[in-house]
């Protein structure tokens, strides 16, 4: 008598899986992602058109004295250096400056 389930084959399968393909190194190779995912542009100006729509609503349902306001400018001043940065990065990788951040053109 045998210790397997009712209706289990006589002998395990082994796994099915699929071989991955591999760089030079041995190490798998990454699947590239689309386009659309590695264009920074729609989160940078997404962010920081948060923080002016924020602005706005809290002067216009609260006005100058509301708690929040030094939040949502302090949040403009953030966006505006990281947009800054953002630009100088891209410019930097469309003259093709060595210290320039890669895929940015």
């Amino acid at each position: 008598m045998t210790d397997q389930q009712p209706g289990a084959p006589d002998e395990p399968h082994a796994p099915r899986t699929a071989a991955a393909p591999t760089g030079a190194d041995g190490a798998p190779e990454r699947p590239t992602l689309p386009a659309a995912a590695l264009d920074p542009r729609p989160v940078v100006a997404a962010g920081f058109g948060a923080w002016i729509i924020a602005t706005v609503l809290i002067l216009a349902t609260q006005g100058t004295s509301a708690s929040a306001l030094p939040v949502c400018y302090a949040g403009l001043v953030i966006g505006a250096l990281g947009t800054a940065v953002f630009l100088v990065q891209r410019r930097g990788a469309r003259s093709g400056r060595k210290g320039a951040q890669q895929g940015l053109t």
